[in-house]
């Protein structure tokens, strides 16, 4: 196969916070969304960060944390309860290593 047969468009993924915890405490599942591929700077940084070092891995994943639009949640001083937050990076991480 020609690699340039991978060489795609990244498309939007819909992920789904639908554990126990966040259904009984916001009454439904949360949603988000994040690029299926990222660009290779950002690749490098998640694959160079130290998985003791939560703190990198959280500012890395911030800006990867969308809308159903492909925009950034997270702007304009805009934060997420820490457990969504927490819960969304594990998701980020999960969906980046496919």
């Amino acid at each position: 196969m020609d690699i340039k047969n991978l060489a795609t468009k990244p498309q939007l993924v819909k992920i789904t916070l639908d554990d126990a915890e966040i259904v009984e405490k916001y009454g439904d599942a949360l949603e988000f969304w994040v690029w299926d591929k990222q660009p290779l700077e950002k690749f490098v940084k998640f694959a160079t960060a130290s998985e003791t070092d939560f703190g990198q891995i959280l500012l890395l994943c911030s800006d990867l944390i969308l809308d159903n639009e492909g925009k950034p949640v997270l702007t304009d001083g805009a934060v997420l309860p820490n457990t969504v937050l927490v819960k969304c990076v594990n998701k980020v991480v999960e969906q980046l290593g496919k």
